[in-house]
């Protein structure tokens, strides 16, 4: 399964689609990038933007 942005968002779908090519659990995805988001800030979320950006929906 490739990377993409899921249909099981909050936001964008990064989560959801880590989480599926990952086979983890979104809700420990989404727990993981809050918190990375919290200590890192800017880093976090830059590459977060970066995925939103560039990968495909899922269809």
């Amino acid at each position: 399964m490739r990377l993409c942005l899921s249909k099981n968002k909050k936001i964008a779908g990064v989560c959801g689609g880590l989480a599926q090519r990952f086979g983890l659990d979104v809700s420990l995805v989404r727990i993981i990038a809050v918190l990375l988001l919290l200590l890192l800030r800017t880093p976090v979320l830059v590459v977060y933007l970066l995925l939103w950006a560039v990968l495909p929906s899922e269809v």
